[in-house]
């Protein structure tokens, strides 16, 4: 396996452990953890270090360190449970809203090199993430940067 965290296998969705990985472990019971949901390629657990109760995590059974990196197909099978999983993880907690949140590399704050969603109940005034770091484009940079992604993505 490469350091992307990746090979051939894992691109067609194979479940492929990348040694070392915390996720990995988990997803091959070597590490426990309070299992929320799970089927043959996602499983949903209890966040240890929580930002509000009911904190999760849902992971991709397949290795692959970041959104990027992952077969289409992977990254389907999760997505088609987060809706569900965040309804059920905000119903239970009586929250007023959630957030769902996919750090990719460490200065994302990625702690785990394993594509891993946060699902973050929320209550009104609870403090986290109070505010958004937003700003405005100078003239002109908006087209600059939409050409440069533009052309990565063909």
């Amino acid at each position: 396996m490469d350091k992307a965290g990746h090979d051939e296998m894992a691109q067609f969705g194979q479940r492929v452990p990348m040694d070392g990985c915390v996720f990995c472990k988990m997803v091959a019971g070597e590490i426990p953890v309070v299992k929320l949901y799970e089927d043959e390629a996602v499983l949903a657990f209890l966040d240890i270090g929580p930002v509000s109760d009911g904190h999760t995590l849902v992971i991709p059974k397949t290795h692959c360190a970041k959104v990027h990196q992952c077969d289409p197909e992977v990254l389907a099978k999760v997505a088609s449970h987060l809706g569900r999983i965040a309804g059920a993880v905000a119903e239970a907690m009586n929250a007023d809203g959630y957030n769902v949140l996919c750090n990719n590399g460490k200065a994302a704050g990625q702690a785990v090199d394993h594509v891993h969603f946060h699902i973050i109940p929320r209550k009104a005034g609870d403090g986290v993430f109070t505010q958004w770091p937003a700003y405005k484009y100078k003239e002109g940079r908006m087209a600059e940067i939409a050409e440069k992604i533009q052309k990565s993505l063909s």
